[in-house]
């Protein structure tokens, strides 16, 4: 006889062991969490998990040591707005239409959040996003308008614009982990595009590092007085040099500058609060002034090295913040049990020049620029300490996250996944990546151009006011100072590059019918502003 006891003990113990199960079951098809961080023209040379020793981001570091880190990630299009709208899409520009900063973009196309949305997902979207209109595809959005202020920035919060005081990169890092914390449903997945404006220009670092890298002297990159004997026309022509295009103002800090102009620079200051005025002037009064002293007495190359120094410090303040920002993020996803089963990618939306060439900003296909900074962490797929050198591109980031969170990637979007080629279950890929570029004539004056890269070579065509073809050699000469396109050593290469160049703009659907249809928008554009401003 089964005593009553036992039969309640038995099905106690089935019933717990059909719960463990269906828990196993439910944790197993849990689909992750997603933080996309993405900063503002950081370059892969100032994360210090690439090794190029110029700072130390140990917070970003984190996502390299416990995930992987991408060494060849690249953008299509090196330039602010394009950048993000190719993330959204997984399109390159001249397919979405957003090829430059002028043009406007179509929200009412489908992205990836509109996508991962209609699966269950709950979206935000915090802080740079530089597309004009109300952003679709996100429950909660809190966007700066265009470029945005480091001090005391203006958002649009779901369309409304609101002024919050502080540090721009800290209230986008505090309202995201409030959203995070507070306002996100925790029974649905979410997905945060969690996004700084640092470190773009004009490069304001937050109150308490003002001071930082006052004790140091850096030494700028080899061919920092580059004369572009090597390159083309295009290099020479640019307006992008620290040391003859950046401004005694806006770029470095001077309210009156060395010969006792006035900058303008009052102006942006006019923005601070009491405290934050206080604060910036005891720090760069000083300091200015020593500069100002010395002028009279040093010798061109002495004042180029001090524009390096003052450009890069400024810089590197900024990325300081942005680093704090994201250990407190991986700091909560730890304390809260997330970080298992949340995917995190730390990029930017394209590269930028910290002396090289002479250059800051970005635009031109060259390396610094071309490559971006990617890091992604996922305890569940990717193995810690992973490398990754294949050529990846801001194209795929749409169809990596979909194929993540298990949602169907459309045909439209032109990227791949590269889920499995981080979690090393594939290894076949592209081997040649195709970028373009459009903002010309323009702030820069960087030229129209567009090319092919493979592992090792590259080739671009500069356009428009001119018609050079340059090509680089990356294993002999990393630094792009010989164009090798009329070497004939190299005829086999540049054969088989133009082939290379024919073959990606038919697969993805480019022409140079594309080019004038874009080149005729924006000098209407361009016409249409002039004559605004005339009347």
């Amino acid at each position: 006889m089964i005593r009553p006891f036992r039969i309640v003990a038995a099905i106690f113990l089935v019933g717990a062991f059909l719960c463990s199960c269906s828990s196993k079951q439910k944790e197993t098809e849990q689909l992750p969490n997603i933080i996309y961080i993405m900063s503002d023209d950081h370059a892969y040379q100032a994360i210090s998990a690439y090794g190029h020793g110029l700072n130390e981001t140990p917070n970003i570091d984190r996502l390299a040591n416990e995930g992987a880190i991408f060494s060849r990630a690249c953008v299509t299009n090196s330039i602010c707005a394009p950048s993000r709208a190719v993330l959204l899409t997984g399109k390159h520009s001249f397919i979405n239409g957003k090829v430059d900063n002028v043009q406007p973009f179509n929200w009412d196309q489908p992205n990836f959040p509109k996508l991962l949305q209609a699966n269950g997902y709950q979206t935000a979207m915090i802080g740079k996003i530089h597309l004009d209109g109300i952003p679709q595809g996100f429950d909660f959005s809190m966007v700066l308008p265009g470029q945005g202020n480091y001090y005391n920035p203006d958002f649009l919060i779901d369309g409304e614009r609101v002024r919050k005081e502080g540090y721009c990169t800290d209230i986008i890092t505090e309202t995201t982990l409030d959203w995070l914390k507070n306002k996100r449903d925790p029974n649905k997945p979410f997905c945060v595009l969690y996004h700084q404006k640092a470190p773009h220009r004009n490069w304001k670092s937050a109150p308490e590092y003002l001071g930082l890298y006052d004790d140091k002297t850096f030494n700028p990159p080899s061919n920092y007085f580059d004369d572009y004997s090597g390159m083309g026309t295009a290099a020479r022509e640019q307006e992008m040099q620290i040391d003859g295009h950046a401004g005694w103002g806006h770029d470095f800090k001077m309210i009156v500058d060395p010969n006792g102009d006035s900058t303008g620079f009052q102006r942006e200051l006019n923005r601070f609060n009491e405290k934050q005025l206080v604060d910036w002037l005891a720090a760069y009064t000083p300091k200015n002034d020593a500069f100002k002293a010395e002028y009279p007495n040093l010798s061109e190359k002495e004042i180029g090295l001090w524009k390096f120094n003052r450009y890069i410090k400024d810089y590197l303040r900024t990325i300081k913040s942005v680093d704090d920002g994201v250990g407190e993020v991986l700091d909560y996803l730890e304390e809260s049990g997330l970080a298992e089963n949340t995917i995190v990618i730390y990029t930017s939306d394209q590269g930028f020049y910290l002396g090289e060439h002479g250059w800051f900003d970005k635009r031109f296909m060259y390396e610094e620029s071309f490559r971006t900074p990617l890091l992604v962490r996922y305890p569940k797929e990717i193995e810690a300490g992973t490398e990754i050198g294949r050529l990846v591109q801001n194209l795929d980031f749409a169809p990596t996250i979909l194929d993540y969170a298990g949602v169907e990637v459309p045909e439209e979007m032109q990227g791949e996944s590269f889920r499995k080629l981080v979690s090393g279950e594939a290894d076949e890929w592209r081997d040649a990546v195709y970028y373009t570029y459009y903002e010309y004539p323009s702030v820069h004056m960087v030229k129209r151009h567009y090319g092919v890269a493979t592992d090792r070579y590259k080739l671009m065509h500069f356009y428009y006011d001119i018609d050079e073809w340059e090509m680089y050699d990356l294993e002999k000469d990393p630094k792009e100072m010989q164009n090798v396109y009329n070497n004939p050593e190299y005829a086999d290469v540049q054969k088989m590059l133009h082939e290379k160049l024919e073959e990606v703009r038919v697969k993805y659907g480019d022409s140079d019918e594309l080019n004038q249809k874009y080149l005729k928008a924006y000098l209407d554009h361009q016409e249409q502003r002039r004559n605004r401003n005339n009347n």
